[in-house]
């Protein structure tokens, strides 16, 4: 293997998908480690102790799905 072909794929390798995917990756961690604190939220009737991180995230998994869904039924 040349170093010309070396360097192309390694070019090839950090698209701008994958540069997205990675900067939200890491901003995702950092937003994890600043909101490690515990908060109290009511879920119906019991009220639980989570971390924020934790609290913020489940929402938006379960929206991710739902929108998954969705657009894989039309």
């Amino acid at each position: 293997m040349t170093s010309s072909t070396r360097s192309r794929r390694g070019s090839e390798f950090w698209t701008p998908g994958r540069i997205t995917v990675a900067a939200v990756a890491l901003l995702t961690l950092i937003f994890i480690f600043e909101n490690t604190r515990q908060t109290r939220v009511r879920l119906l009737i019991p009220e639980v102790t989570m971390p924020l991180w934790l609290a913020l995230l489940a929402p938006g998994v379960i929206g991710a799905l739902c929108g998954w869904y969705l657009a894989r039924r039309r």
